[in-house]
């Protein structure tokens, strides 16, 4: 069994004819590139139960040659595959076990399932290999164009593939920065033959909820520290594509919950050690925060305000007004997030984060032995006390100190979400509930103040200089039932103080 371990970088074509202009890959390669077509047929049972197990089974042919391989388990941490691998030649198209080599297998492909086994697609590409020898690793490199068929359907492929032969991992993720100066491209999140069952099965891509790692009591901080960030970094990703091509909203948002917890744990990374490169790196995620921010305030605007005003009043002349500038607004935003260079600035940020990942920061110290549990209560501690004596002062629904609060509230959830697994879902779920509900209000009532200064910078546009009649009736609306709000922030906080904190030790 090999362990295979490759960045997958997505490319269009027009790009990649631009990278392969480029003289970067000849300044490193050991030898001349060799193209050929590989030819792969998928294997799997008619329920897919290979695929439900995370397992893939391929025949490929190469030249006149066949080889069978078995792929499974594994990881994806910013785009970096990992997985197991077992591969034996056999004589033909038609899959074989009886030689030696493949009695390992039995553990992932039991005999009984074999005899379910029958094809469900093919990939068929041609791969120009070439081996580079990038600052002492042994990278090879792979440009793979061609397609994914199942049935009467197809999906293209044109990505790179950079596998490590030898060196450190961190490796690829600095010719992947050195790839991205040349040309746009994106990590790649999922394999072909996950694309295959996808279009075997006729699924789409949808937004995707982050999940928050199971911590235990031994882990020592840079163990959960590494592994939250993982996460953070997955739940990204994997919402990165729909929120840059989908007009689904929920990509962006899920993006937005992925860059607040990436913050809290990086702020947690460098309360533990402090570091150059992180703190630049806390700076641009905020930064990014920041513009996935302003987008979000005119999709919330649209959606909870001007759509329910003109359901409410179809045939208003100056609320339409008011929607199309909106929407247009909007629209700009959207295309500076998806332009060129915020693109490839959005993948520069994550191969940087890898590359942090990967380097000598988590290189075991003294500083290492501290455990999770001891670190938690200190931070946890500190963090309700803070949200304690903001909202101590909450006297009157000042703009201000609502937004003080709410932040103080957005890093005691996260950070309490984070540590939950430590204490148990029976002594932090009232707990997280009671924060969540808070957090909601507080969310809401940022919405009205953010709806106010939209409309403030839209009274200001010459498009709407006689539609004021319609930002006033505007205005009035998303100051409706404020004062409601605001009443129901004083009881879920008062519901809140009488929590216990879970963190508390007996």
């Amino acid at each position: 069994m090999a362990v295979e371990t490759e960045l997958k970088l997505r490319i269009t074509p027009e790009q990649l004819n631009r990278l392969k202009r480029n003289a970067l890959f000849k300044q490193h390669q050991l030898a001349r590139p060799v193209t050929r077509r590989l030819y792969n047929v998928y294997y799997d049972t008619p329920k897919l139960k290979l695929h439900h197990s995370m397992m893939a089974l391929r025949l490929r042919r190469v030249g006149g040659q066949w080889l069978q391989t078995l792929k499974g388990g594994g990881e994806v941490k910013a785009g970096l595959h990992s997985r197991n691998e077992w591969e034996v030649p056999v004589s033909g198209e038609a899959l074989d076990f009886s030689s030696p080599e493949t009695r390992e297998w039995a553990e992932h492909l039991p005999v009984s399932l074999r005899k379910k086994l029958k094809p469900v697609f093919v990939t068929d590409f041609s791969r120009t290999t070439r081996m580079l020898d990038w600052q002492g690793a042994q990278i090879e490199l792979c440009i793979d164009h061609g397609e994914i068929r199942a049935g009467q359907h197809s999906l293209p492929i044109c990505e790179l593939e950079l596998e490590l032969k030898s060196g450190e991992s961190r490796s690829l993720f600095e010719l992947a920065l050195a790839i991205l100066d040349v040309a746009p491209c994106e990590l790649e999140m999922v394999n072909k033959a996950e694309y295959g069952f996808r279009l075997l099965e006729g699924r789409s891509e949808t937004p995707f909820k982050g999940v928050i790692p199971a911590i235990l009591p031994q882990e020592t901080l840079p163990e959960l520290l590494q592994k939250m960030v993982w996460s953070c970094l997955l739940h990204l990703q994997n919402n990165l594509r729909g929120a840059m091509s989908s007009d689904d909203a929920e990509y962006l948002h899920q993006m937005r919950v992925a860059l607040r917890r990436l913050r809290v744990v990086l702020r947690m990374s460098a309360k533990h050690q402090q570091d150059d490169e992180l703190a630049d790196l806390i700076r641009d995620v905020a930064a990014l925060c920041v513009a996935l921010g302003r987008i979000r305030e005119w999709d919330v605007f649209i959606a909870e305000t001007l759509h329910p005003m003109r359901a409410r009043m179809p045939g208003h002349a100056g609320l339409q007004a008011l929607l199309a500038l909106s929407e247009q607004q909007r629209g700009n935003c959207y295309d500076a997030l998806r332009g060129e260079t915020q693109a490839r600035e959005l993948q520069r940020l994550i191969l940087r984060l890898a590359l942090w990942m990967n380097g000598a920061y988590w290189t075991p110290g003294e500083e290492s032995a501290q455990q999770a549990g001891d670190f938690s209560e200190r931070l946890l501690r500190k963090l309700s006390q803070r949200f304690a004596r903001a909202a101590a002062h909450l006297d009157q629904p000042a703009a201000a100190r609502l937004h003080a609060l709410r932040i103080c509230a957005k890093k005691l959830r996260y950070s309490a979400e984070f540590f939950a697994s430590l204490y148990g879902k029976r002594r932090t779920a009232s707990y997280l509930g009671s924060l969540t509900d808070v957090q909601e209000v507080l969310g809401k009532m940022n919405d009205v103040a953010v709806a106010h200064h939209l409309l403030e910078e839209l009274s200001a546009k010459p498009e709407l200089a006689a539609e004021q009649e319609a930002i006033a009736l505007t205005k009035g609306w998303i100051a409706h039932g404020l004062s409601r709000q605001f009443d129901a922030l004083h009881k879920l906080l008062r519901r809140f103080d009488a929590q216990p904190a879970f963190w508390k030790k007996g």
